[in-house]
């Protein structure tokens, strides 16, 4: 159990749903900020509350739209720290709780806007996904084999990295500006503007092998090139590492090399060699590899009804502050009363409001 993180102390109120918002303060609340997740009682219908990034957090249920709603996200954020949300722009200002209302009743407030593509600009309020960052800002491109369609990938990028850890780093960033400067500041995050920023090397290759399933092969520094070549004994390729005139020649040889042996040959005739490879597993391999077993990131815990699941553990790892997995995900709403006592409402009170539809 964690006693103490980084973040410890930090009170973050979170707006966002799906993904890119919830995983930037999952990543926060696994550092020990209180992390209070808002949602509306009619995006249940929709089923895409996510388990998996809310662990370590509090939810609550609230209508923004009734007076009583924004009055008690208010009393909210009177002492948090941090304010996330992910609607399109100008939903916040007409909702009455964007950052210029909140940081006039909290100066000190660190306010996240997470969108596909800004605040400002022609796209802004495009409707949009993972796929379509992806796609706008020329990644899309670069995934797949030349002459063939685009492959989309298996893993968000856009909505993890371009917009939960941007957002957490910028967060961060203000947080640490507000030591200096004692005052909050407004962040926009655009998943596309961070997918921009992406790029990929000239030498990157896939091969499968001769049980059906594939090995990665990565070997950029020269170095590695020529201990791959020559422990398949194709030294005559060392020089030719990116010579485009014989780049099909290189690898359709490579191809029918690593198609002669299966995969668990390929990893045990590779493991002493000096090169950049690594088998293509799945994700159940993955979560059961004792390597992420070791670094603590596949992790066996109970979701809110009890049943064991598996879950991924910290990546960023403090050695005086550690993260941790305190806490699995709460269910839909499930700390909203506990939530309104400790900010002064009686129970009368929330009957009230679950009656009038405020929560």
């Amino acid at each position: 159990m964690l006693s103490k993180g980084a973040l410890t102390g930090i009170k973050v109120v979170d707006l966002s749903r799906l993904l890119p918002g919830p995983y930037c303060s999952m990543i926060l609340a696994d550092h020990g900020a209180q992390v209070i997740s808002v949602e509306d009682r009619r995006f249940l219908a929709d089923g895409l509350f996510l388990d998996i990034v809310n662990r370590n957090k509090q939810h609550i249920t609230l209508n923004l739209k009734t007076e009583q709603g924004r009055e008690i996200f208010y009393r909210l954020v009177e002492d948090a720290d941090v304010v996330i949300e992910g609607f399109r722009p100008g939903v916040v200002e007409k909702l009455g709780v964007d950052y210029k209302s909140v940081s006039r009743v909290n100066p000190r407030i660190v306010y996240c806007s997470i969108t596909g593509y800004g605040q400002t600009g022609a796209m802004k309020d495009r409707s949009g996904h993972d796929v379509n960052y992806l796609a706008l800002c020329g990644v899309l491109d670069l995934i797949g084999e030349k002459d063939r369609s685009p492959s989309i990938p298996g893993v968000q990028f856009a909505d993890i990295a371009g917009g939960g850890m941007s957002a957490a780093i910028g967060i961060l960033m203000a947080l640490l500006a507000r030591e200096k400067s004692g005052k909050g500041q407004y962040i926009d995050i655009s998943m596309t503007d961070s997918m921009l920023a992406s790029h990929r090397y000239a030498f990157y290759n896939i091969y499968e092998t001769s049980d059906g399933r594939y090995i990665s092969i990565g070997a950029l520094e020269h170095r590695f090139w020529k201990n791959l070549c020559s422990h398949l004994g194709l030294d005559e390729f060392v020089p030719l590492q990116y010579d485009e005139s014989r780049r099909k020649e290189i690898i359709d040889v490579m191809r029918r090399v690593f198609k002669s042996k299966t995969l668990e040959q390929w990893e045990d005739e590779l493991a002493g060699v000096d090169t950049c490879w690594a088998p293509v597993r799945t994700l159940a391999e993955a979560l059961s590899d004792p390597f992420f077993v070791e670094r603590e990131m596949s992790l066996d815990m109970s979701n809110s009804e009890g049943v064991k699941t598996k879950t991924l553990g910290v990546s960023i790892k403090l050695s005086d502050t550690p993260g941790g997995v305190r806490t699995p995900p709460e269910s839909f709403g499930g700390s909203t009363v506990s939530v309104l006592l400790e900010l002064g409402y009686t129970k009368e009170q929330i009957e009230n409001f679950s009656k009038e539809g405020v929560i």
